[in-house]
């Protein structure tokens, strides 16, 4: 098969030319430059591991802390570097003091991953998951901060919200939310797992929640295993990672004890989020100054939306504001009997329409389908490898294979 050419910068990352690669959401993409710089890493560790992590670590953390806190706004005093968002959202819930009958307010939108941590702490503490019902498609941000503000209750302990959803991809309004929830004495988690690199107005100095979490291997495209978790400095004393070291409990002259537990919780490769810092030089560097690659990221996301839906004769499911720098699509429904039959065909992904757009027409993008409903959804994501052709070959495939759904 012949496939679209991507954008001239695709040369930066080492994806596979073979593949129309359109889902930089899940996982992210490391440039060969940052890769190279976490080689060089490696390499140091494993020449001489012990003096690596007694005289080196320490150092590499604060550089990486240093950097991002500059990027989201706020103090390094106030960061944990993590290996992910599930893991700060799991963290989060371990610090909480639940008791039974307290409440945990979500939405069906929230990543399989934190919806699944929250009604585990719940069913733990004997407290209640509770649901904010936040639409799709949507209309208007405001219908976000109603559907969390009728949802709260007197018993509400904590909230969690995206920033971007996952499986939606909605840029929420957590500059309304947070404030509005906080007021009634509730405190937010914000899951920022798509943010930084992707939503510009990020300013946790400004926003201020109870705590918030994201990656960093996402849209700032640091290697994987690298992220953040924010932790309010009135929420703070007695936060503790998941796992305690060596080093809990044994002040250090030259961090804070929240440093000292999360910047070391045993042997482990440290080195991507080493390379935070690496990825906000590096980006800047191939594309664009990070507010306009940002700004560019959108525009083709917004683009590529608009053609999709006009291809396949939809509406988009939700305004522009709401959109950053990934955005889902429904796709045309077939009638009830047809989308159960082709609900049933065996996949390795969510839907076998996602297996087919691979093995047919060598493109990599996510369907499914959410909280039970027969609705499809097919989520793009736009960076700057991507090209305006990559979106329009999708169009024609997936009308190529709805067609050829009709048919069974």
């Amino acid at each position: 098969m012949k496939l679209p050419a991507p954008s001239p910068l695709f040369e930066h990352w080492s994806l596979s030319p073979e593949r129309v690669f359109l889902n930089h959401g899940s996982f992210g993409a490391t440039p060969r430059v940052v890769q190279q710089a976490q080689a060089r890493l490696r390499a140091e560790l494993e020449d001489e591991p012990v003096r690596f992590f007694v005289e080196r670590h320490w150092g590499e953390m604060d550089r990486a802390r240093a950097a991002l806190a500059s990027f989201v706004r706020c103090r390094p005093d106030d960061l944990a570097l993590i290996p992910n968002a599930s893991i700060g959202v799991a963290t989060v819930l371990a610090n909480l003091r639940l008791s039974p009958g307290d409440e945990i307010l979500i939405n069906a939108h929230e990543y399989p991953a934190c919806q699944n941590a929250v009604r585990h702490a719940g069913a733990k503490a004997g407290a209640r998951v509770t649901l904010a019902d936040v639409p799709f498609p949507i209309r208007d941000p405001a219908q976000v901060v109603d559907a969390y503000l009728r949802a709260r209750t007197p018993r509400t302990r904590l909230a969690l919200v995206s920033h971007v959803t996952s499986p939606t991809g909605l840029v929420l309004p957590v500059e309304q939310v947070v404030p509005a929830l906080q007021e009634h004495g509730v405190d937010v988690l914000v899951d920022g797992a798509h943010a930084p690199g992707m939503v510009a107005s990020l300013d946790l100095g400004t926003l201020r929640p109870a705590y918030y979490t994201a990656n960093c291997h996402k849209w700032i495209c640091s290697p994987k295993g690298s992220a953040m978790l924010y932790v309010r400095d009135d929420r703070r004393e007695g936060f503790r990672p998941l796992a305690l070291s060596n080093n809990a409990e044994k002040p250090r002259a030259d961090r804070s004890v929240f440093h000292t537990e999360f910047d070391y919780v045993g042997t482990q490769d440290y080195t991507g989020v080493y390379c935070i810092a690496d990825a906000l030089e590096a980006v800047p560097r191939i594309s664009a100054d990070w507010p306009v690659h940002m700004a560019r990221n959108r525009a083709l996301c917004l683009e590529a939306r608009a053609m999709l839906c006009r291809a396949w004769g939809v509406e988009p499911p939700a305004p522009e504001s709401m959109i950053g720098s990934i955005a889902t699509i429904i796709l045309p429904a077939h009638d009830p009997d047809r989308r159960a039959r082709l609900a049933a065909r065996p996949t390795r992904y969510h839907d076998a329409l996602q297996d087919a757009l691979l093995g047919r027409h060598g493109i990599q993008v996510p369907v499914w389908g959410l909280g039970g409903g027969t609705d499809r959804f097919l989520r793009i994501s736009a960076q700057a490898y991507n090209s305006a052709a990559q979106y329009e070959y999708l169009a024609h495939a997936v009308r190529e294979e709805l067609a050829r759904e009709r048919e069974l």
